[in-house]
C-alpha cells in the first residue's frame, strides 16, 4: 500500500480524496495555485506544494508541476480528483515514465474513451446500444445540414472533444443547423482544442441516466448500480440521486452488463462511469443509448456510495495498489435511496449568472448519520473564504439518504433550509424549490425538466397557505421576542414600553391581524381569528437560524432582521416580513408605491463575459428572436436576441469589450 499520496486538485474534491487517505493511514500531499494559498485542502493535507499562478493553465493543468511536486514530496501515487488532468492519457503516461502511480485508469482507456466519435465506435463493437447519428468528420455547414436532414430532426451537434456542457447545440430543423454548426466547432476548438464535431438523433423524453463501473488490475469488473441524472441545467447536473426511479431490475442489468463489456473492451481498471440517454417513451427496457464513458470518479459519486456502502476514493487506492476486488456483482446490494444537490455560487433569480466574492457567512447543516437516516456535505470551502473566478464555482455537495426516495428528498429540503451563506450569491432556493416539486417528487423527469418547469425563470419556491400562516406566527414570535428585549434595556428615558400583543405582520405585501399569547415554554399565535398556532421556539435576538415547531410542524427558518421587519428564508425562497401596531397599520394604504424603472429599451449584459460580436449597426430595425450580439462567458458563446421588433437607437458597447452585469450593449428607439 502507498505511504503518501498526492492529489493533483483542489477544493471538494481535494478534501474528499484526503478524507478517505486519512483514514486509510496514507500521508497526503496537496498541490495549490497562488489563489488558494489558504484554501481548506491545503490545510487538510501532511505537505502542500505551490505549483503556480492562479489560472489553471498555469498551475493545476501543468503536468511537468505536478510530477515535480511528486518527486519533491515522495509521493508514489497521484490521485487526480475529477476535472484538470483527470482524463489526460499524455499526462498518466508521463507519471508512468516518472515511476509514479496513477489512481485512475490505463492511458489506452481514456485515450478510447476521450473521443466521442471514436468512443462510439469501439461501444458499437462491444456491443453496447448506440444512438443513430453520423460519426465521420463532418466538411462544412452543407454537409451537415444533408447529415442532420437524413437522420430526422431534432438531432444534436456535439463537439468531439467535448465535456461538462460545452460545444453542444440542439437543432429542430435546416435554419438552427445553419446557425449553430460554426458556434459548436469554435465552442469545441476554444475549450478543447479540437474543431470536429458529430452529430445524432435527439432522444425525445430522454432521462440521463449513467451507470458506476469498477475493475482491478486482475480483470475483475463489476457494476454498482446506476444514478439517476437528469435534472441538469445547461447540460451541468444539478441534482443527482441512485438508484433511478425509471429503471427496473431488468433494465439495470441490462445496463450493467453492457457498461461492463465496455469497460472489458477497453482493458478497464479503477472507477469509471458509463453515461446513457434514456428513453422515457420506451417501456421495454431496452430504449437506453451509449453517450461516453467518463474515465475518472464523478462528482455524484457520493449517492453510489450511499446506497451501495461503499468507499470509491478507497476502492480507486485499493486498485492502484494492485489489490483485487473483495466482492463480486452478487455481493453488490442497493440499500435506500440517496441525493445529491450541487450548491453553487450562482444567482437563480438572475438568469443563473455566475457569482464570485467571499463567503462572509458559511455555515452547513450539521452531518449526521443514524438509524438508515444520512446528511453529508462534501465541501472544500471554509468561512471568510473566496469562491474565485478562476475555478468552478462549487461551494458544496449535499447528499442525504433515506430508506425510501421521499424519505431522502424530505432530509435534503430540511438540510438546505439550514444552509447558511452570506457575501455570494447561491443556488440554495432553486435545489429546496426542485426538491419539492410535484412533478419531481413524482419522479417524472427528463433532462429538459428545468427548462419545461421554469420557462421564464426562477422566481422562488411557491408557499402553500399554511406555510404562510406559520410565516406569519413566527414573525410575530421574533418580533415579540425582539420588543421585550428592548423594553428591558436598562437607562432608557422613562418607563419600557413592552410590545402590545396585537399586532399587524405584512408577509410579502399581504395583511394579517395576530394576537400573541407567550406561555412557559411557548406562545400560542392567533392569525385573522383563526386557531391559535402553537409555536415553540428557542430564539434569542441576533439569532440567524430559527428551528421551531408550529402545531408540531418542524420549520427551519433563515432570519435576519430588515428595518422594522424581518427577512425569512425557508422552503426555497425568501419571504419579507413587517410588523406594525394595528392603528400603524391602518395608514399604509395611504403610502405611495414606488415605481420600477422601464429597462426595455435597453440589451444589457446577462453576465459578465466579452462582446465578440455586434450583429446589427446603429439604425437597424430588428425582429423579435433576431440575433443582436454574441457575448463569450466560462468558454461558451451565448447570443442575445431581439425581445420584440424595434429600431437600433445606439450601441455604446464595442467589439471585443470586456462586458460587467447589466452593462447597457444597445438602445433601442
Amino acid at each position: 500500500m502507498f505511504k503518501k499520496i498526492l492529489i493533483a486538485n483542489r477544493g471538494e474534491i481535494a478534501c474528499r480524496v484526503m478524507r478517505t487517505a486519512r483514514e486509510m493511514g496514507i500521508a497526503t500531499v496537496a498541490v495549490y495555485s497562488d489563489a488558494d494559498a489558504k484554501a481548506p485542502h491545503v490545510a487538510m493535507a501532511d505537505e502542500a506544494v505551490n505549483i503556480g499562478p492562479a489560472a489553471a493553465a498555469e498551475s493545476y493543468l501543468v503536468a511537468d508541476k505536478i510530477i515535480a511536486a511528486c518527486k519533491e514530496t515522495g509521493a508514489e501515487a497521484v490521485h487526480p480528483g475529477y476535472g484538470f488532468l483527470s482524463e489526460r492519457a499524455s499526462f498518466v503516461e508521463a507519471l508512468e515514465k516518472a515511476g509514479i502511480a496513477f489512481i485512475g485508469p490505463p492511458a489506452g482507456a481514456i485515450a478510447a474513451m476521450g473521443d466521442k466519435i471514436e468512443s462510439k465506435k469501439l461501444a458499437k463493437q462491444a456491443g453496447v446500444n448506440v444512438v443513430p447519428g453520423y460519426l465521420g468528420e463532418i466538411a462544412d455547414t452543407d454537409e451537415a445540414v444533408k447529415i442532420a436532414n437524413e437522420i430526422g430532426y431534432p438531432v444534436m451537434m456535439k463537439a468531439s472533444a467535448g465535456g461538462g456542457g460545452k460545444g453542444m447545440r440542439l437543432a429542430y430543423s435546416e435554419k438552427d443547423v445553419r446557425e449553430g454548426f460554426e458556434a459548436t466547432k469554435r465552442e469545441g476548438l476554444n475549450s478543447f482544442g479540437d474543431d470536429r464535431v458529430f452529430i445524432e438523433k435527439f432522444i425525445e423524453e430522454p432521462r440521463h441516466i449513467e451507470i458506476q463501473v469498477l475493475g482491478d488490475k486482475h480483470g475483475n469488473i463489476v457494476y454498482l448500480g446506476e444514478r439517476e441524472c437528469s435534472i441538469q441545467r445547461r447540460h451541468q447536473k444539478v441534482i443527482e440521486e441512485a438508484p433511478s426511479p425509471f429503471v427496473s431490475p431488468e433494465m439495470r442489468k441490462k445496463m450493467g452488463e453492457q457498461a461492463v463489456a465496455l469497460a472489458r473492451a477497453v482493458d478497464y481498471h479503477s472507477a469509471g462511469t458509463v453515461e446513457l440517454i434514456v428513453s422515457g417513451k420506451d417501456k421495454t427496457g431496452d430504449g437506453f443509448y451509449f453517450l461516453e464513458m467518463n474515465t475518472r470518479l464523478q462528482v455524484e459519486h457520493p449517492v453510489t456510495e450511499e446506497v451501495t456502502g461503499l468507499d470509491l476514493v478507497e476502492q480507486m487506492i485499493l486498485v492502484a495498489a494492485g489489490e483485487k476486488l473483495d466482492f463480486t456483482q452478487d455481493d453488490v446490494t442497493l440499500d435506500g435511496w440517496a441525493i445529491e444537490a450541487r450548491v453553487y455560487a450562482e444567482d437563480p433569480y438572475r438568469g443563473f449568472l455566475p457569482s464570485t466574492g467571499r463567503l462572509t457567512t458559511y455555515s452547513p447543516p450539521q452531518e449526521f448519520r443514524e438509524d438508515g437516516e444520512v446528511v453529508r456535505v462534501d465541501d472544500g470551502v471554509a468561512e471568510g473564504g473566496e469562491v474565485s473566478m478562476f475555478y468552478d464555482p462549487m461551494i458544496a455537495k449535499l447528499i442525504t439518504h433515506g430508506e425510501t426516495r421521499e424519505a431522502a428528498i424530505d432530509l435534503a429540503v430540511e438540510a438546505l433550509d439550514a444552509f447558511e451563506i452570506e457575501g455570494l450569491n447561491d443556488n440554495v432556493d432553486f435545489l429546496s424549490a426542485l426538491l419539492q416539486h410535484e412533478r419531481f417528487r413524482s419522479g417524472r423527469l427528463t433532462t429538459g425538466f428545468i427548462a419545461e418547469e421554469y420557462p421564464e425563470g426562477f422566481e422562488g419556491a411557491p408557499a402553500d397557505d399554511e406555510l404562510k400562516t406559520d410565516l406569519v406566527a413566527l414573525a410575530a414570535v421574533v418580533g415579540l421576542t425582539h420588543e421585550t428585549r428592548m423594553a428591558l434595556i436598562d437607562g432608557q428615558l422613562g418607563d419600557p414600553v413592552f410590545p402590545s400583543m396585537e399586532q399587524v405582520v405584512v408577509l410579502d405585501g399581504a395583511h394579517y391581524e395576530v394576537a400573541v399569547d407567550p406561555y412557559d415554554g411557548g406562545t400560542l399565535v392567533a392569525v385573522d381569528d383563526g386557531e391559535p398556532i402553537d409555536v415553540i421556539a428557542d430564539y434569542s435576538p441576533g439569532q440567524s437560524l430559527l428551528v421551531a415547531e408550529c402545531d408540531g410542524r418542524r420549520r427551519i427558518v433563515q432570519v435576519k432582521a430588515q428595518g422594522r421587519g424581518y427577512r425569512l428564508v425557508t422552503r426555497g425562497a425568501a419571504h419579507q416580513a413587517r410588523l406594525y401596531a394595528p392603528d400603524v397599520a391602518a395608514l399604509l394604504a395611504h403610502m405611495p408605491e414606488k415605481v420600477a424603472p422601464d429597462l426595455s429599451r435597453f440589451l444589457m449584459a446577462p453576465m459578465p463575459g466579452l462582446l465578440t460580436k455586434l450583429q446589427v449597426a446603429e439604425g437597424d430595425k430588428v425582429e423579435a428572436g433576431q440575433p443582436l450580439a454574441v457575448v463569450e462567458a466560462m468558454k461558451m458563446e451565448n447570443i442575445l436576441r431581439a425581445e420584440k421588433s424595434a429600431t437600433v437607437k445606439a450601441i455604446p458597447a464595442t467589439e471585443g469589450e470586456s462586458l460587467q452585469v447589466d452593462q447597457v450593449i444597445m438602445e433601442f428607439e
